[in-house]
């Protein structure tokens, strides 16, 4: 539903810049093939990462290796919830296990209201199951590309030797829709 728990898709923002980035990652549809963007690799989001390298409009289906899967904190995407089901859940992908820089990591996001359409469905896409299930895996992540300005400053690509960064790119993909864990390697996702 367009409305969450009384939290609408632009959330609780007042700016419209903000409002209109909230609804992005509040989308509530799943992206078709049709929509993917078979360019939007890992290993291409973390080369090019600037505002208009990709479209928010498109897709991706990415496999990367979960270094690390955490909650995200107090937005206005989820009218400033607090409590950690209401929260969107932070996963931290590598290209490689042995590549753990911050600077080499793409986020993705689980988002409470795609967390309960799969609740629905009888999958477990908590905070913790994901941890439980996913960190130290090679998996794919299906669902949008999203453009997150409120961390261009904190990333490699759009601020290249920053002190605070902490991720390669402000590309995400927001909300994730599909979670496979491959069954080996990288390649196994194929």
């Amino acid at each position: 539903p367009a409305e969450y728990r009384g939290c609408p898709l632009e959330g609780s923002a007042t700016s419209p810049s903000y409002r209109e980035s909230n609804v992005k990652k509040n989308r509530l549809t799943a992206p078709t093939t049709a929509d993917v963007d078979s360019g939007a690799t890992l290993t291409a989001l973390l080369a090019r990462g600037g505002a208009t390298d990709w479209s928010d409009a498109r897709g991706a289906s990415i496999v990367g290796y979960v270094y690390n899967v955490k909650p995200g904190g107090e937005e206005t995407v989820n009218c400033g919830d607090t409590a950690a089901v209401y929260k969107d859940t932070h996963i931290e992908l590598v290209a490689s296990p042995g590549d753990t820089r911050a600077t080499k990591r793409l986020i993705v996001e689980v988002t409470p209201r795609w967390r309960a359409f799969e609740k629905g469905l009888d999958a477990d896409w908590s905070t913790d199951s994901l941890r439980h299930h996913l960190k130290g895996h090679w998996v794919r992540f299906t669902g949008w590309l999203f453009w997150d300005f409120t961390h261009a400053d904190e990333a490699e690509l759009t601020h290249p030797g920053g002190t605070h960064n902490w991720r390669a790119t402000a590309w995400e993909v927001h909300p994730v829709t599909g979670i496979h864990v491959c069954p080996g390697s990288a390649a196994s996702c194929d």
